[in-house]
């Protein structure tokens, strides 16, 4: 058997997560990730389309979006490589899903509640934890204003060795991690919904048209990642020559600066009075005063 594909390529996971076929593997991941106090039961899942052109564009989005039997709506996307702009990117992504609900003259208490699930392969956050949520609170007392918006980012090398299994969520990233892991084969014996994903990458992992699609869009995230490295490359000496032109200047104004120090102690030593000094040297005041002291 070849080697499994990588479920956190978006392409591998929307293909796992946000099948039609297998609506429990998301519901499961849902439960495990926002913890609701009514489980999630049932889930609609939206653009399932995965075209080739999508594939090949390197600013196109395969997100898995959906909405559930807790009358909420979903967003989850997968980052590989850290674009530093995860927050706002995220917050532009829910404000997007949250407004769009709403047509012209329709009243605001159609709006659902709307979370955004970002599944990080980096480290991002100041926070230990590999799993964090956001709501909107009062800064002082802490009260919150509402559970209508929600932001969830899981950064998957935070995930420490040791941790607890039993909790969904942790299984769910171990299975990201490394399906071929000990681990996940132990889970998959006694997690149907982890069996089923794992069945599902094993069977595209197999899949000679589904492998070749994989392919072209590593690729295509290839070219990405290296134009953004570029972009750094360029960044980074750019900023190194301007700093060095900003050295030179520096050092120009203190050469010029240590010449009007030396111009002035000649005029004070001759008795001239320190506003005709001031005006001979562009010193100000108090400088030519600690010189004549």
């Amino acid at each position: 058997m070849r080697g499994l594909l990588d479920p956190k390529m978006d392409f591998v996971f929307k293909n796992i997560f946000g099948s039609e076929k297998h609506p429990n593997i998301l519901i499961s991941f849902l439960n495990a990730t926002l913890k609701p106090k009514d489980l999630i039961t049932e889930v609609e899942i939206k653009n399932t389309d995965l075209n080739k052109g999508y594939i090949e564009d390197k600013f196109s989005r395969l997100d898995v979006k959906a909405t559930t039997s807790n009358n909420e709506i979903i967003n989850i996307e997968i980052q590989l490589k850290n674009e530093y702009n995860m927050i706002k990117r995220s917050l532009y992504y829910w404000s997007k899903l949250y407004s769009e609900q709403l047509n012209e003259g329709e009243d605001y208490s159609v709006l659902k509640r709307t979370i955004c699930i970002n599944i990080l392969n980096f480290k991002y956050l100041k926070t230990r934890k590999f799993h964090s949520g956001y709501r909107l609170k009062e800064m002082y007392s802490n009260e919150e204003l509402t559970n209508v918006a929600e932001i969830h980012f899981i950064e998957i090398p935070k995930l420490e060795e040791g941790s607890d299994e039993k909790d969904m969520l942790v299984a769910w990233i171990e299975f990201l991690k490394n399906p071929e892991s000990e681990k996940v084969r132990s889970l998959e014996m006694s997690v149907e919904e982890i069996r089923e994903a794992k069945d599902e990458l094993i069977k595209m992992s197999n899949d000679d048209t589904q492998r070749e699609l994989y392919e072209m869009r590593a690729k295509t995230l290839r070219d990405k990642i290296s134009a953004l490295n570029e972009a750094e490359r360029k960044g980074l000496k750019k900023g190194r020559e301007e700093g060095r032109k900003e050295g030179i200047e520096e050092g120009k104004r203190e050469g010029e600066k240590n010449k009007a120090i030396e111009i002035a102690k000649s005029l004070i030593t001759i008795g001239l009075d320190k506003e005709a000094i001031s005006k001979s040297t562009g010193l100000d005041l108090c400088e030519i005063e600690k010189l004549m002291n």
